[in-house]
């Protein structure tokens, strides 16, 4: 009979909208992994949203086994939305009171679990439903727990906030929500006008200086020139605000401030100690540092090598603090590895190199690393041969970048150097051998893509004639 209770009770709560069935964790992360990604992300460091984090954090509690820490999340969540949200309190306790049912059910109190879906259904019944309503608030609640634990679910984040926005055009919680899905939609996984949502949502909340900052990395991208107004306004307005030093580190990092955006790192540290994006830029920033005096003649070099040291290990402590909080952040281990070269640490940089190609790379970031790769066997392991095997693997990526080209000229040159010793050195003949088919191949690309394009014109086709005669 219990049995029968149980899946009944179960069917009932798999219909409510929450965390539960949110599907917010894949399957094959561990709970540790989905919590590192969920407090690592910018959004929601501060005061904002506090019952949605509060909920998050119920979840995450519950993951762990913890059910009466997450019992506690929930009545905070519960003191937030009376606080905060006074004229809906109902509305906005549906996911919370969702989640209590759940939790209780996990804990094999199934009266308890039934009286908070009670709960649920006596306010979704005045909307002629049983356990769900389609509501904007409730829209919008799925769009921030979605923003915040999950990396590949921003179209569907975009959906709820457009669908809450149908019913209450001008809200600016809304409309932020959008803006921020817009602008992670802008890197990942397609490109979208973010600007456009960015300006809008900052014309209902002139205060949000989070979107501010957002929107000025934007235009930063786009190689406009009003950021640096919208980053100090937001700053002047929130000057405590983790969200803002964060992002405001990293517009200054990308435009090339690495004082000002020390500065604002170190300040949002003092709040965020281990989160990985304020390490992996603070490191980034020490990195273009040592970059700059290692780039230089040899008699600054020599003058600058205790600068160069300390700033070396500042960079690496950041970069291993973020790399061990948040693995694979984008080029991470590969700057690791830089640094330990750079710091004569031969072994640790082979093991960032080696763990940087077990990453997923893009065609140009793999020859990227292996020319990186190949120039630590070149000059600092003193391997040619492990060099020519890696200069020749990146060529063979069928992509044309600046790294290919280099590539190419650094194995031209090792073979000139070689045959100037041995004119019949077979190694030195392999590598023109690999270039000049390398070429030719190029070429023959050329030339049928030309074909195509002949093919193409002669085909029937009257638009083309008719434009010329028109």
């Amino acid at each position: 009979m219990s049995t029968t209770i149980e899946k009944s009770l179960e069917s009932r709560l798999q219909q409510l909208k929450c965390h539960f069935t949110w599907s917010l964790k894949k399957r094959e992360e561990t709970v540790d992994e989905f919590e590192n990604r969920v407090f690592n992300k910018v959004e929601f460091q501060n005061s904002e949203c506090k019952a949605t984090m509060c909920n998050i954090q119920a979840y995450i509690n519950h993951l762990r086994g913890q059910n009466r820490a997450a019992l506690e999340c929930l009545e905070d969540a519960e003191r937030f939305i009376k606080k905060q949200h006074p004229d809906q309190v109902e509305i906005r306790s549906l996911v919370t009171w969702g989640n209590y049912a759940w939790v209780y059910y996990h804990m094999g109190q199934l009266s308890k679990a039934q009286a908070y879906l009670d709960k649920v259904r006596g306010v979704c019944e005045k909307f002629s439903s049983p356990y769900r309503i389609e509501s904007p608030e409730l829209d919008c609640e799925e769009g921030w727990a979605r923003l915040k634990c999950t990396h590949n679910q921003n179209e569907r984040v975009k959906v709820c906030f457009e669908k809450a926005l149908e019913k209450d055009p001008k809200n600016p919680e809304f409309t932020s929500g959008l803006a921020m899905a817009s602008y992670r939609l802008d890197y990942w996984p397609a490109v979208q006008d973010s600007i456009g949502s960015l300006k809008q949502v900052i014309r209902l909340s002139p205060d949000n200086s989070y979107l501010k900052v957002l929107l000025a990395l934007k235009l930063e991208r786009l190689h406009e020139n009003q950021g640096q107004k919208l980053v100090e306004e937001a700053l002047r307005k929130a000057s405590g605000a983790t969200d803002v030093l964060l992002s405001a580190g990293k517009f200054y990092y990308k435009t090339h401030d690495k004082k000002r955006a020390i500065e604002l790192l170190t300040k949002a540290l003092e709040c965020l100690p281990n989160n990985a994006y304020v390490n992996y830029y603070m490191g980034c920033c020490y990195r273009s540092k040592v970059l700059e005096i290692a780039d230089t003649k040899e008699a600054e070099l020599n003058r600058n090598q205790e600068k160069l040291q300390a700033l070396t290990k500042l960079a690496i402590k950041y970069l291993r603090i973020a790399e061990e909080t948040k693995a694979m952040l984008k080029h991470s281990c590969s700057y690791l590895a830089g640094l330990y070269a750079i710091a004569k640490q031969y072994e640790e940089a082979e093991y960032y190199f080696q763990k940087e190609f077990k990453s997923v790379l893009t065609p140009s970031n793999k020859q990227l690393l292996h020319l990186q790769y190949g120039n630590f066997q070149l000059y600092q392991m003193k391997c040619e041969d492990k060099a020519i095997h890696h200069f020749m693997e990146g060529v063979k990526i069928r992509q044309e970048t600046k790294s290919k080209e280099k590539m190419k000229s650094k194995l031209q040159k090792i073979a000139q150097i070689r045959l100037r010793k041995n004119k019949f050195d077979s190694v030195a003949l392999h590598i023109l051998g690999f270039l000049r088919e390398l070429s030719e191949e190029g070429q023959q690309a050329v030339k049928d893509s030309e074909k195509v394009l002949d093919s193409e014109k002669a085909a029937p086709s009257a638009s083309l004639h008719e434009e010329g005669d028109g």
